[in-house]
């Protein structure tokens, strides 16, 4: 503006000198020739003052506009090359890193507290926020290790120098102004730790350069204007710690969220869709903290929710969810804080997860839930903070109207149609015992070597003989002694236990004798007989358990296949069936035979 005045002011006065030379002419003045050459001279001063006056001005605004330029261009530190003497420095180390800090400093352009003000001098280990220490591949070189500006204020970018800081295990950022996006000379820091950028102005997609660092374990990026997806080689990236919340990433998540070894994952307020992954449960046994508030998952909880037996905080709260709590919750053993608000659950509010052992807190306000176990009442469990307002509880204080319930509990939720729910196996039980060791099993007792007996000539007939029974031994009894007193013999033992015997007395009246029987000449005649002979008796006995005594009158008696006890008078013949036999023999000849 002051340029078009000279130039304004210089026309009006060289107009000015020709009016008055044409005045002068027209009324015949005298020295034509003096006004004519004053309008020349006063018009070239004047415009030769006018050309200098713009050079000057030009020149004084060239380093304005060079400086305004360098603020905002990733070139300012290329442009900046401070003269180093590299005899002032320890080593090289050292030197390279005062280049990036005065490279840096350069692009700062407000730090209301000062506090880069001493980044000067070649002393780099003396600025403020820089800490120097040993290299881990050699203690004799000292390095710059870490960078901490936390709280400082400061407002500028970060140039591509920064990735000559090769050593650093830790670069904080936290709470400061810093704008732009992530240089790609990050991927020259190695030996990073932790990265906490949180709480600026970075601005682009998630920084992928992050994910080539082989060392970081702790990655702070909450509170910035990133936006996107993330990579699903995120949570596969052997990190302990993951803050991408209060950005504004915009995806799905990724169903590698399963995958990380993270500890604490917090993902809230961004705007993150769809299902939970149901891969969530393959983090069980790693998981502590899993946050995801303030974003917009929908669905049904996958069971898998369930087996994450080591989290202590899981906040679902602000998002979409609905549909009833999963099974299983009742294996969240270590479960401290659990906050579902403001979602759109429903049905009946387990009773396990109020029991949970170490539950301090659990919000469930702003659902639709209608039961919940008295169990889950403050007055039940004075210990647990419990928050159930805004729902359809009856009997509950603070609930929904009557009319909002009704409507939404009216649309059914099938969960198991969906694909955020699907069908698992029950989370495993708790290891089982060692087994025990299994007892011997028993083992048949061996069979009992027969006694040898005494088996009388067979019969000849003129039939077909049939195969003889298989033969079953008799324990044999005490030898008799020759004595009024009966002799027992004692049976083997066989499945069917056998009547009790009776023992008759030693001389029992005479029974009448029976009605002679017919007996048909047998077929065969098989003598497979166990015999005690005593004087001037022979006895044959079958394989049934039968007491016979013996007594002086003459009887002769049939037995029955069955348990049965006779008397038999001396020289009786005593026909015995095919069952085991116990005879009773007293003074006398007896003669037993054996049919069958």
């Amino acid at each position: 503006m002051l340029l078009v005045s000279y130039i304004n002011t210089s026309r009006f006065f060289c107009y000015h000198i020709q009016l008055q030379a044409a005045l002068g002419f027209s009324l015949g003045i005298v020295g034509m020739a003096g006004p004519q050459k004053m309008m020349s001279l006063g018009c070239f001063l004047l415009l030769s003052l006018l050309a200098f006056s713009s050079c000057s001005h030009g020149a004084a605004d060239a380093p304005f506009r060079n400086r305004r330029i360098l603020t905002f261009s990733n070139d300012a530190s290329k442009e900046y090359k401070p003269f180093v003497d590299d005899s002032s420095f320890s080593n090289s180390k050292l030197k390279q890193a005062y280049e990036v800090f005065q490279a840096w400093k350069s692009t700062i352009y407000s730090d209301p507290q000062n506090f880069t003000s001493n980044w000067v001098g070649h002393d780099v280990c003396a600025y403020n926020g820089i800490v120097c220490a040993p290299a881990p591949y050699n203690a004799s070189l000292t390095v710059v290790a870490g960078v901490d500006l936390n709280h400082a204020d400061i407002a500028g970018h970060l140039p591509d120098e920064l990735g000559n800081l090769s050593d650093i295990t830790l670069l904080h950022l936290n709470s400061n102004r810093f704008c732009g996006i992530v240089p790609e000379s990050f991927m020259n820091l190695k030996l990073i730790y932790e990265l906490d950028l949180s709480n600026n102005r970075f601005v682009g997609p998630f920084p992928e350069v992050v994910l080539g660092l082989p060392d970081l374990r702790y990655l702070d990026l909450r509170f910035n204007d990133f936006e996107g997806a993330l990579p699903p080689e995120l949570f596969t990236k052997d990190l302990d710690a993951i803050f991408l919340n209060n950005n504004r990433f915009h995806s799905t998540i990724p169903e590698s969220l399963g995958k990380s070894p993270a500890s604490v994952i917090v993902l809230s307020n961004n705007k993150f869709t769809g299902c939970l992954p149901s891969s969530i449960g393959g983090m069980a046994g790693r998981l502590e903290e899993l946050v995801l508030s303030g974003n917009d998952l929908s669905g049904c909880l996958p069971e898998e929710v369930s087996m994450l037996n080591t989290t202590t905080v899981f906040d679902l709260s602000k998002n979409k969810f609905t549909g009833d709590l999963p099974r299983g919750m009742e294996y969240l053993q270590s479960l401290e804080v659990i906050n579902i608000e403001g979602n759109e659950f429903r049905s009946r509010v387990p009773d396990t997860i109020c029991t949970l052992p170490n539950l301090k807190s659990f919000t469930l306000s702003s659902n639709y839930f209608d039961v919940m176990d008295p169990v889950c009442s403050p007055v039940a469990l004075p210990g647990l903070e419990v928050d159930d307002r805004n729902n359809c509880l009856p009997r509950e204080q603070q609930q929904r109207d009557e009319d909002v319930c009704h409507k939404a509990l009216s649309n059914k939720v099938d969960c198991s149609a969906g694909n955020c729910r699907r069908p698992k196996l029950t989370p495993p039980p708790p290891p089982p015992p060692a087994p025990l060791p299994q007892p011997p099993k028993p083992q048949p007792a061996p069979a009992p070597k027969p006694m040898p007996y005494f088996a009388p000539a067979p019969t000849p007939t003129a039939s077909k003989p049939l195969p003889a029974p298989a033969p079953i031994t008799f324990q044999p009894s005490p030898v008799p002694v020759p004595a009024p007193a009966p002799i027992t013999f004692k049976p083997a033992p066989v499945p069917v236990p056998a009547p009790e015997p009776v023992i008759p007395e030693l001389w029992p009246e005479p029974a009448p004798a029976p009605a002679p029987v017919y007996q048909s000449p047998p077929t065969t005649t098989t003598t497979t007989t166990t015999s005690a002979i005593t004087p001037s008796s022979t006895s044959v006995l079958s394989s049934t358990t039968t007491t016979s005594a013996i007594t002086p009158s003459s009887s002769t008696s049939v037995l029955s296949s069955t348990s049965t006890t006779s008397a038999v008078t001396p020289s009786s013949t005593s026909v015995l069936s095919s069952t085991a036999t116990t005879s009773s023999l007293a003074t006398g000849t007896s003669t037993g035979t054996t049919s069958t």
